[in-house]
């Protein structure tokens, strides 16, 4: 689950990490009341969506406007703000669609001396804490790894211990930080890694971290994503979600206990298992095409699950065609089948589908299919159903 910048900072003071002060509005009368309250000094006006790269991201039909921009009182606030607000704005993120910005955030600029980066993330090859930082603040982490991986620290942390001293001093003397600049950072990485692990985050990750002219350490940005599966146990932080930013495919899987992700492709995948799901994907792309989604419907798959799963793949305008790709075991053919059929003839279906069965019940599923009078192509293996269903939409690329 992600979460916009203003509502990470809000959890960032409850944590003792410093931000800079600042208010996230909706209306152009409330930036300027803020931008006044605020006091003298520059303001900063940032674009809140769900999405990095907002301030080289450019607002549509506006192409000198971007996302982020500094700005030297509350009339000029407002006018960024007029020109952003209720926009669409396009970062390489977002893609060509890019997003609605309905908020904006006004923050007092703060006096930069120095930009690093500083992020805490789950390594599930290690499933442990991992602290990744670098004295390139400001550049995307990927930018930098690809050009200068040697200025990349990371350090795996023990669960048993936590985050140690040590390990505080490491990163504050490879930053190149002094004095008190190294208390004042050891404090806030301790502070960041309890937060990590009490809130169930996935990532937390604080680009820039700067040093301030008077040689404070301030989280100039802050991006937090929580595990899905722990958010249960955190009732505030379910509250934060925020629908209009999510892909209403993804939303009503979720919501439907599916596993989907939206792709860029023309070919619908319905599968049963994420392992499965995966090689689903790559045959197809082996084989010339483009899968348009992951979808697993899980071991455990009812009727009205499968129903629900060919609802979100044909809401997708791109999708040609559907590969339904099973191996019954818990979820068994026949039942996979009865859904695919029911949700065949209440959605209408106009694309191919090709249905490849295998596992338990998989007769009784392929007398179904058979038995339903739908235009369904039958596959015998995944070699087979990624053939047919690449032909079905014109072929390889």
């Amino acid at each position: 689950m992600n979460i916009h910048e203003y509502q990470a900072k809000q959890i960032f003071r409850r944590y003792g990490i410093p931000v800079p002060s600042g208010v996230a509005v909706q209306t152009l009368q409330e930036v300027e009341k803020v931008a006044k309250e605020l006091g003298d000094g520059r303001i900063v006006v940032k674009a809140q969506i769900h999405a990095g790269g907002r301030g080289r991201g450019m607002i549509a039909g506006k192409p000198d406007v971007h996302g982020v921009r500094v700005v030297a009182n509350a009339k000029e606030a407002r006018l960024q703000a007029e020109n952003v607000l209720n926009n669409v704005l396009i970062t390489h993120q977002t893609g060509p669609a890019g997003r609605e910005v309905k908020r904006v955030l006004i923050e007092h600029a703060t006096d930069i001396a120095r930009e690093l980066y500083l992020a805490a993330v789950l390594d599930r090859e290690t499933s442990r804490v991992t602290i990744i930082a670098s004295t390139e603040g400001g550049m995307e982490i990927e930018e930098v790894a690809a050009r200068s991986p040697d200025k990349i620290i990371r350090q795996s942390i023990d669960p048993v211990t936590g985050l140690m001293a040590f390990h505080c001093r490491r990163f504050a003397y490879a930053l190149g930080l002094q004095g008190d600049q190294t208390k004042k950072f050891a404090a806030l990485l301790q502070r960041l890694y309890r937060m990590f692990v009490e809130t169930d985050a996935s990532l937390v990750e604080i680009n820039p971290l700067v040093v301030t002219a008077q040689g404070d350490i301030v989280a100039l940005d802050a991006k937090v994503n929580f595990d899905d599966n722990g958010v249960f146990r955190h009732p505030e932080i379910s509250e934060l979600r925020d629908l209009a930013e999510e892909d209403p495919k993804e939303r009503a899987a979720k919501d439907a206990g599916l596993s989907y992700v939206a792709l860029d492709g023309n070919i619908g995948c319905l599968v049963n298992g994420a392992g499965l799901a995966m090689a689903t994907m790559d045959i197809i792309k082996y084989c010339g095409g483009e899968p348009a989604n992951f979808l697993d419907v899980g071991g455990g798959a009812t009727e009205e699950q499968v129903t629900q799963a060919f609802k979100i793949i044909l809401s997708d305008q791109k999708v040609k065609a559907i590969l339904v790709n099973i191996f019954g075991g818990i979820a068994k053919c026949d039942v996979i089948a009865s859904g695919v059929v029911a949700a065949a003839k209440q959605v209408g279906l106009e694309v191919p589908l090709v249905v490849r069965l295998e596992g338990t019940n998989v007769d009784e599923g392929r007398q179904i299919l058979t038995e339903s009078g739908l235009a369904i192509t039958p596959a015998n293996d995944m070699m087979d159903a990624a053939k047919k269903v690449v032909a079905a939409t014109g072929g390889a690329k």
